[in-house]
């Protein structure tokens, strides 16, 4: 935009994420320089600053209306436990968003494998952080629209799914179940054997509402989360499978015998 047309001083300002080499970009801007699409480009790249602007005004706006809400712990005395992992996040807020939710609300929700900053923010901008309105998780969760809402008709079931209702923070759980698809945890575990048995959509609403239980009991109960682990869960799945199957063998008047040998 400022007239520079060197396509090889042009390739040095690439970024470094770039998997091209300079000469192969130097290559790709070899070409005729358009007044139309230069005025295009300057268009973009004013508007993309002014989307920065605002993003750091909402920023400030976001820091000075935390600083009012009442503190559950004190920093200083129980700071902030460093996290597990820090996900690559496209934005980041200039305040230390992740020490004022835990400030606010007294336990960390970035615990919860899925649950990010920002998902932990838009739960406890629609919930905030009494849950005493509620009675338990259940209806925590029922609240949310994530439980099952079942039309029933003459005591037969003619539609299954769950309660239509416009809820930020239920939109939120559902967008943070579908990252556990890959995380070597518990809930990622679980995640992929409800996927794998009842499909996606059922799996995500599945989750989203196991993670409103967990948040729920953090925030009512000042608990802290500790994930027990991928392999934790394969041996209690393990364990309930061999339970039901020991029911159904007495229900046939037969026995179930654990094979303790090697498996050939």
């Amino acid at each position: 935009m400022s007239g520079e047309r060197d396509p090889y001083r042009l390739a040095a300002l690439a970024d470094p994420r770039v998997q091209a080499s300079r000469k192969e970009i130097a290559q790709s801007l070899e070409g005729h320089w358009r007044e139309d699409l230069l005025f295009v480009l300057r268009q973009v790249h004013d508007l993309y600053f002014f989307h920065l602007d605002n993003i750091a005004e909402c920023d400030r706006r976001i820091e000075a209306h935390l600083q009012t809400l009442q503190s559950k712990v004190d920093l200083a005395s129980q700071p902030l436990p460093q996290p597990t992992s820090l996900p690559r996040r496209k934005h980041i807020p200039q305040t230390n968003l992740q020490e004022e939710l835990y400030r606010i609300a007294g336990v960390d929700l970035t615990r919860i494998d899925g649950l990010q900053v920002q998902t932990a923010q838009v739960v406890l901008s629609e919930t905030g952080v009494d849950m005493t309105p509620w009675e338990d998780e259940h209806h925590f969760a029922s609240w949310m629209g994530l439980c099952p809402n079942h039309q029933i008709t003459g005591g037969k079931v003619i539609r299954r799914g769950t309660k239509k209702v416009l809820n930020r923070a239920a939109l939120a759980l559902r967008l943070a179940a579908q990252t556990l698809h890959h995380s070597q945890s518990y809930l990622g575990a679980k995640y992929r054997r409800l996927r794998a048995k009842l499909g996606a959509p059922k799996a995500i609403t599945a989750m989203a509402h196991h993670l409103a239980r967990l948040i729920y009991r953090l925030l009512r109960f000042g608990t802290e989360y500790h994930d027990k682990g991928m392999q934790h869960y394969e041996r209690q799945y393990r364990k309930n499978q061999i339970e039901w199957l020991k029911k159904q063998a007495a229900q046939l008047n037969m026995q179930l015998i654990t094979n303790t040998g090697v498996a050939r």
